[in-house]
């Protein structure tokens, strides 16, 4: 398998590709999930939660049906976007006032972006498997939002 930055780096590429042409915020985000659900392994959900008010609200997404309101502050999604900063988390069930959506995410990694400047929202990755999301993995969907903000 090609090296995590390998990885990314093209798959930034192919995502840019895919939405630099199209105006619609909502139809890229869609393409965006189902690309990440495509070449990422070892995951059980990727999506988008968008900033209303004092409340994420279910976005584009990829995987089983999923909490639709996260209020902001709560949970990882919650706190990503209070706080404005990653979220990597190697155990959800050690994490306080986690939200389960789905019993079976035990890992999950959580990306604030902006969309003109703004916070509009949250990339939710969760995996099934313990400690899925290393230091590389973070850089790389860093890299990847802040390189695809520039598109929406």
């Amino acid at each position: 398998m090609e090296n995590k930055l390998a990885f990314y780096n093209r798959l930034t590429k192919q995502a840019i590709a895919i939405i630099e042409d199209e105006p619609d915020v909502i139809a890229n985000l869609s393409n965006i999930s189902a690309l990440l659900n495509m070449e990422l392994e070892d995951i059980n959900w990727v999506g988008f939660y968008l900033l209303k008010g004092e409340q994420l609200v279910l976005g584009p997404f990829q995987g089983k049906v999923a909490c639709v309101r996260i209020p902001v502050g709560r949970g990882v999604c919650g706190t990503a976007i209070s706080e404005d900063i990653v979220q990597r988390i190697d155990d959800v069930h050690q994490f306080e006032g986690h939200i389960a959506c789905d019993a079976a995410s035990n890992s999950e990694i959580v990306i604030p972006f902006r969309i003109g400047g703004e916070l509009y929202g949250v990339l939710d990755i969760d995996s099934p498997i313990l400690s899925r999301f290393d230091q590389f993995d973070e850089e790389g969907l860093v890299s990847f939002i802040n390189a695809l903000q520039k598109h929406l």
